[in-house]
């Protein structure tokens, strides 16, 4: 059984599940699959993550502080968070929803960290009537591999590196309570996996229902063709008999 490949289709259009199907017609009580890689917040929280991870070994005490620790922690978790809380979603969107609640959380927990550092080191915040600013956003929203990062991150200073992880933070909180939103709503319509899993015993029993109506209309099909060719051959041979008979 191929359980990579869906058909996409719901077996039952009344029902508000979209019921999927393995290639070999068999219902599935799973959601589709989400490439969490492929989301640009997962994407930007991995920047934050090697981002932060400079910014401590650069600016903050090797020991005796536990900020970095908790920069570092909460950096990951964001990223972590996401991953699990994605490929979690196949079966339970009640998972889903709480480990990218905890995402970001983390990432609010992060963004505060290095805005503390700014005020505790008598930095500035850039802000809309930054003249930095608007090239720093316009940087992260076009850009949200680390690739794009990479080479630019050491060049920079810290307050440089503060404000580009907070600008960061932002955005990923931004797309992240949007799609947490989304997830609801769809939790909403769809329900969890006990729903998933009604529908999709009522979408198998109905597909199996359409296939046996689909083949009992060939089987009336073939019998009526059957006939047809029966009576053909039938007049044929009537036929041929009484011009027989007529020559002798």
């Amino acid at each position: 059984m191929d359980y990579n490949k869906y058909s996409g289709k719901s077996a039952s259009s009344t029902s508000p599940i979209d019921v999927r199907h393995y290639s070999d017609g068999t219902a599935s009580v799973l959601r589709k699959a989400v490439v969490y890689t492929g989301l640009r917040f997962f994407q930007r929280s991995d920047v934050l993550y090697q981002l932060t991870r400079q910014f401590c070994h650069r600016f903050l005490p090797a020991y005796g502080d536990r900020t970095v620790d908790q920069m570092v922690q909460a950096a990951r978790s964001t990223k972590q968070n996401i991953a699990e809380g994605s490929s979690d979603g196949q079966t339970s969107t009640e998972s889903e929803l709480k480990l990218l609640g905890i995402a970001r959380g983390s990432n609010l927990e992060l963004l505060e960290d290095y805005l503390d550092y700014l005020k505790g080191h008598g930095l500035e915040e850039w802000h809309g009537n930054n003249p930095r600013f608007d090239q720093l956003h316009n940087f992260c929203r076009s850009h949200f591999c680390f690739a794009d990062y990479e080479l630019l991150l050491p060049k920079m200073n810290d307050e440089e590196l503060a404000n580009m992880a907070i600008c960061l933070c932002h955005q990923v909180d931004s797309a992240l309570t949007k799609y947490i939103e989304k997830k609801d709503r769809e939790f909403t319509t769809e329900g969890g996996i006990r729903e998933r899993m009604t529908a999709a015993r009522v979408g198998q029993r109905e597909s199996q229902r359409q296939i046996i109506e689909r083949q009992a209309g060939e089987i009336a099909a073939l019998q009526a063709e059957v006939a047809r060719l029966q009576e053909i051959i039938k007049k044929a041979g009537l036929s041929g008999n009484s011009g027989n008979t007529g020559t002798i």
